[in-house]
């Protein structure tokens, strides 16, 4: 099996299907970890041993080995197997004989795949018909952005100016909020994208109806730090069928107030954005929040939250979950038409 796979990576790999090959075996090795009946504490330590490899095997194909030559695919393969091996070499230092070994895991992961080949077969369709989204171009500029990022310590401290506070509070006496929802093109956005399979991946917040006052969590276009910044309609603008839907919510003065006293209250304390919440949904700090989770939390912290989600809120959920029918349907706006 391990051949086979190496042999159609070989003559058929590309960006995308290297990619979900490395994803696809960090998850079935982490499941058998899992399973295993090792200590608690051995499991454990093999499964971040596979979050570790599977971090280094991106960064390496991305960085370093992305090119058209024999070589490249060579090394890249050798990285496909980057993780049985270590695998098996932790297992042996922890002296854990309950672990999976090498021709255990083989035999156990391998065999797991084979007998889903329809639902891999069509992963990879579905993974080939997003190539544009899951691109070297964007999975490169997300790895090289991630030095700015940090999801332990706030980045991004008082980005916000008295000026754009006063023209959120100007709008005061407009009992709405405005809750943002946009096809950016931006490289996160388009890779997020292949996941959730939606075509709107950007949540944000303004004050007034000209959105004039947008703000949500972003990466900043590497001008910003990442973390809770202004959003001028522009910023959007990012691919030729960029476009953003506009809904408002109803509130209440002392809520809106609430909104924009909160917003500055992140403002002052300083935010980063959570690239591992989009993972896992949850904040090593209370203000390093992604996109949609901003928006979630501020429309709970004011009384004006209309669903419950426990864990990773998406952009549509805001539009999707509104069961009770809180959001009235403001406008479209496609941002390249005339």
């Amino acid at each position: 099996m391990i051949t086979a796979i190496a042999a159609a990576l070989f003559f058929y790999g590309d960006f995308t299907l290297f990619m979900l090959t490395y994803i696809t075996t960090f998850i079935f090795l982490s499941f058998r970890a899992v399973q295993s009946a090792g200590r608690k504490r051995s499991r454990f330590f093999l499964v971040v041993t596979y979050i570790i490899v599977l971090f280094l095997q991106v960064i390496f194909y991305t960085i370093i080995m992305y090119e058209e030559r024999v070589l490249s695919r060579v090394f890249s393969i050798l990285a496909f197997l980057l993780p049985i091996i270590v695998g098996h070499f932790v297992a042996g230092r922890n002296k854990e004989r309950n672990l999976p070994r090498f021709q255990e895991t083989v035999t156990i992961s391998f065999a797991q795949i084979h007998a889903l080949g329809n639902d891999i077969s069509r992963a990879i369709n579905k993974f080939k018909k997003n190539g544009k989204n899951l691109s070297y171009k964007n999975f490169k500029y997300i790895i090289e952005d991630m030095p700015r990022h940090n999801t332990f310590r706030y980045v991004n401290t008082e980005s916000l100016t008295a000026d754009y506070f006063n023209a959120a509070e100007e709008k005061l006496d407009d009992p709405h909020l405005y809750v943002v929802i946009s096809n950016t093109g931006a490289p996160s956005s388009e890779f997020i994208s292949t996941f959730t399979q939606k075509q709107f991946n950007h949540a944000s917040l303004a004050f007034d109806a000209e959105l004039q006052t947008i703000v949500s969590y972003n990466d900043g276009q590497r001008v910003y730090p990442p973390g809770l910044n202004y959003e001028a309609v522009s910023y959007f603008n990012r691919k030729h069928d960029a476009s953003i839907l506009v809904y408002s919510l109803k509130v209440t003065h002392e809520q809106k107030r609430a909104a924009i006293d909160l917003v500055a209250k992140i403002n002052r304390e300083g935010s980063a954005y959570n690239l591992l919440g989009l993972l896992f949904g949850r904040s090593y700090k209370s203000n390093i929040m992604y996109c949609s989770q901003f928006v979630y939390f501020i429309l709970e912290h004011i009384g004006a939250s209309y669903f419950h989600v426990s864990g990773v809120v998406k952009p549509t959920d805001f539009i999707e979950k509104d069961y009770l029918r809180k959001l009235s349907f403001v406008e479209e706006i496609k941002l390249n038409e005339s």
